[in-house]
């Protein structure tokens, strides 16, 4: 008979509960996706200024934010199949409330509180995929989570778009659902570990005190990494090349359009064999890599002149995103062990948080003064530091041995290339 605890590997090694994560993610970013073509204009209609436009769009990361350093706690309290499913019903009723709302300030509101949600989300989703898998199939797993946040992702504008001719308010309440879909998944269909024994045996290991997690270069790398992706991500990439699509290029919005989506696809076909080298190669080696690659291509598009040279450098970019999504979160299982890992991983998610509300701000205004280049330039240098600091980390592979990576020594986790 087996505990029903005990995570079972169904597909390619992954186990059942990374299957019910990925399935998750994509809900939730089909849902979120839907709101990006109307929520600028939604707040719009309500006499907001641009300014004010753009408060509702960072409120949501600044609620996280602020909320992050609590999901451990709360994970510790109720668990994290709870802490995941409450996380996702209050940004569903949050969702809904935003599309009832009768002024600015209201909006504002309900928008703020899906941010604390949304931590409670990250935080328990990155904790479970962390603890589900042993650690020679952390990239792998991550791997899958983010494929099903960038397939949600691709579908949610081009149905938000449609949802708008309904109505402004319909992609509000279409979000609501598909997250109260998403949390009943969670709720009825992850595994629940009550037990010491029920764990599955690499997460049954004695937790590393946070001072050591903090101290271990594993988690300093995929913390710097992190940041580097949150500030290019949003203030590079989401700010900046629609300016250079449509304005250095005078092409449409439609172009911005379709090099994302081209560039998400890229992304997800690599997502796997990346995953495969994080596991098998290295953490190190994929951080190297990723960030040098990332921050080669992301400088050079504003020096391109062609769109298609844009689209093949976001091509490139893509894949150094895979590299950089996965071995980030590996390492910070790695770092943890996969046990009781709820405040390092608030901390890692925080970090991306931090990077994704003053990147798209520093890079605006280093781009009113001294240009675009010089921006792309900026968010560059943050993904070459991050390799930088990569090269601290141990090298070769994770130790497949169960259960001994929260108490070993870093340096004698990783075997020696």
């Amino acid at each position: 008979m087996t505990t029903p605890g005990i995570r079972q590997r169904v597909v390619g090694g992954l186990s059942r509960d990374v299957l019910v994560l990925g399935l998750i993610a994509f809900f939730v970013a089909v849902g979120f996706g839907v709101l990006v073509p109307v929520l600028p204009t939604f707040a719009a209609s309500f006499g907001a200024t641009d300014f004010l436009v753009g408060m509702v769009v960072s409120m949501f990361a600044a609620t996280r934010l602020a909320t992050s350093p609590f999901c451990g706690w709360i994970l510790d309290k109720i668990g994290g199949r709870l802490t995941l499913a409450v996380g996702i019903f209050i940004v569903a009723a949050s969702s809904w409330l935003m599309g009832e709302a009768g002024d600015f300030w209201w909006l504002l509101g309900w928008r703020a509180a899906g941010g604390i949600g949304s931590a409670m989300f990250t935080v328990s989703a990155m904790t479970l995929l962390l603890a589900s898998v042993p650690p020679d199939m952390r990239g792998r797993a991550t791997g899958f989570y983010q494929s099903g946040f960038l397939i949600g992702g691709m579908a949610g504008p081009a149905l938000g778009g449609l949802l708008t001719r309904i109505s402004l308010v319909a992609p509000f309440r279409f979000y609501a659902i598909t997250l109260a879909i998403a949390g009943l998944i969670g709720l009825t269909m992850l595994s629940s570990a009550t037990t010491h024994a029920d764990r599955p045996a690499h997460a049954r290991a004695t937790p590393r005190p946070l001072r050591q997690v903090l101290a271990d270069t594993r988690f300093q790398a995929a913390c710097v990494a992190n940041f580097a992706q949150g500030w290019n991500s949003m203030g590079v990439r989401n700010s900046l090349i629609p300016l250079v699509i449509v304005a250095t290029l005078g092409l449409t919005p439609t172009w911005t359009g379709i090099v994302f989506a081209v560039s998400a696809v890229v992304q997800v076909i690599v997502l796997h064999p990346i995953g495969h080298f994080v596991d098998t190669v290295g953490r190190r080696p994929a951080l190297l890599a990723g960030g040098v690659v990332m921050a080669a291509s992301i400088a050079a598009v504003p020096l391109s002149g062609s769109i298609w040279i844009v689209m093949a450098l976001m091509c490139v970019y893509a894949v150094g995103a895979a590299a950089m999504s996965t071995a980030p979160a590996a390492s910070v299982g790695d770092a943890t062990g996969g046990v009781h890992g709820g405040t390092p991983v608030a901390i890692f998610s925080m970090s991306s948080d931090v990077g994704a509300i003053i990147g798209p701000l520093a890079a605006g205004a280093i781009s009113d003064v001294a240009g675009r280049p010089l921006a792309f330039a900026v968010g560059a240098v943050f993904l070459a530091l991050s390799s930088l600091v990569a090269l601290r980390m141990p090298g070769g592979r994770p130790d497949h041995s169960a259960g001994s990576v929260a108490s070993a020594d870093p340096d004698a986790l990783l075997s020696e290339d």
